[in-house]
């Protein structure tokens, strides 16, 4: 799980910007929301421009150098903060893998060029490598890694996947903690429904969101999530051009999905899809971007709910106030943010909140001040 991130010099966020999903407080309702401590649900919340998808982007700039999973670097094309003169960003990561914490450091000068790495686990520092001055020769620690060339000449090389890549570990805790720690990076997904169909981490996908939902025999299944999300409708699979396709079903005539479908409708198709995923157990952590644009409120509650019954540690962002809520999630779990800071409802307020709480109609009384 992650337990804190912080940023500095990338894009909006100048000064060290720190999101900490570690600081759950001891409510007693809705305890699937937290796992070991550590915020399993969040939901985050700001003015336009406030940096959260920004944030998002940090969060998954780990998919770049470590993984071969998709990515897409248009949004990193403004990478470095514009008003510091420093040229390097800087990120830092903190899990919880296997009861272990694990900490990752590292700073850039763009989307590709590392400047320096640390990895560490349980406070012990594993492997390091500062490229400044022109320095090519890191540390390891690992076992298994005495005999491998300790000299990186290409910029653009992570020392973690260098190492991944090209080491026969010895079979002790750090190194499945190193292992398992790639393997939570590698199933990390970012994905919105806006302008665009972006998502970073995982596999490629290839073809069509139609063709998926057939080709893995869940169009019933689809048709049954639809309507109860209140898209009442008949779907089936209907032969283009030898090609199968998905349909409405209009009592005698078909007519093709893609065709028909509303903005809400075509969002809901892309949550389906990867939802299957997460389901299957495919992802670790998913951030979805501005989650609920074209929801109902009732749907987007739908949503969440959906998204907590797959366990995955998810982060989601929305102006939608009619779901902050106790009901749904709790206040540890709700957060505020600028682009200075990021807080969870109890800290905004010296109000002591409890479950009886409307925390929306606090909200817009202006109660709640991140600072």
């Amino acid at each position: 799980m992650l337990r804190r991130f912080k940023v500095s010099n990338f894009k909006c966020f100048k000064e060290d910007f720190s999101f900490d999903l570690a600081s759950a407080k001891a409510y007693t309702f809705n305890p699937e929301c937290v796992k070991n401590g550590i915020v399993n649900n969040a939901m985050i919340y700001g003015y336009n421009g406030s940096g959260k998808s920004n944030l998002g982007w940090a969060i998954l700039d780990i998919i770049e150098h470590l993984t071969d999973k998709a990515r897409w670097e248009f949004p990193y094309k403004h990478y470095i903060n514009a008003e510091t003169g420093d040229d390097t960003a800087r990120f830092e990561y903190e899990y919880l893998i296997g009861g272990k914490v694990v900490k990752y450091t590292y700073s850039k000068n763009d989307y590709r060029t590392l400047v320096s790495e640390s990895f560490s686990i349980g406070g012990r520092e594993l492997i390091e490598f500062d490229r400044t001055g022109g320095n090519t020769k890191f540390t390891c620690h690992l076992k298994g890694t005495e005999n491998l060339n300790k000299e990186i000449k290409d910029g653009q090389l992570s020392v973690l996947k260098y190492i991944k890549n090209n080491s026969t570990l010895a079979d002790n805790d750090d190194n499945r903690t190193f292992a398992d720690f790639f393997s939570f990076v590698e199933h990390m997904l970012f994905f919105r429904s806006l302008e665009d169909r972006t998502y970073i981490g995982l596999d490629a996908k290839t073809g069509t969101l139609e063709k998926d939902i057939i080709e893995q025999g869940k169009v019933s299944d689809f048709e049954t999530f639809l309507n109860e999300a209140n898209v009442k409708c008949r779907l089936d699979v209907v032969d283009m051009m030898g090609e199968k396709a998905l349909a409405f079903v209009f009592g005698e005539k078909k007519i093709r999905f893609p065709e028909i479908m509303s903005t809400g409708t075509s969002a809901l198709m892309l949550f389906y899809c990867w939802y299957l995923q997460m389901l299957r157990g495919g992802v670790s952590f998913v951030f979805i971007d501005e989650f609920d644009a074209f929801y109902h409120h009732e749907l987007s509650r739908l949503v969440i709910n959906k998204l907590k019954e797959t366990g995955v540690q998810f982060i989601v962002t929305t102006h939608n106030t009619s779901i902050m809520s106790n009901d749904l999630m709790r206040p540890d779990c709700y957060f505020l943010m600028n682009s200075r800071k990021i807080l969870p409802l109890p800290k905004c307020t010296e109000k002591e909140l409890r479950e009886a709480h409307n925390i929306e109609k606090i909200y817009k009384a202006g109660a709640f001040y991140v600072g």
